[in-house]
């Protein structure tokens, strides 16, 4: 419903800040801390620590940008 009602892809990802050595996975520390600078934050619940893969499709090729979960071999 959320999706249909923004009408528009949603973006999740492994918040892992520069500088930091540990990714944030609690959401009201996520808006706590980036309120200022994201539109909203969805909590669902613990998703763990494993960071999840970047790929930057920005460019004429995909370019992976973070190695973690998910299969990014067809990018490569």
């Amino acid at each position: 419903a959320l999706l249909a009602e923004l009408g528009e892809p949603l973006l999740s990802s492994t918040l892992l800040l520069p500088d930091e050595e540990e990714p944030m996975t609690q959401g009201w520390e996520i808006k706590e801390r980036l309120d200022h600078e994201v539109d909203a934050v969805l909590d669902s619940g613990d998703c763990g620590t494993e960071p999840t893969t970047v790929i930057d499709f920005s460019g004429d090729e995909p370019e992976i940008v973070r190695r973690g979960a998910g299969d990014a071999s067809r990018f490569e």
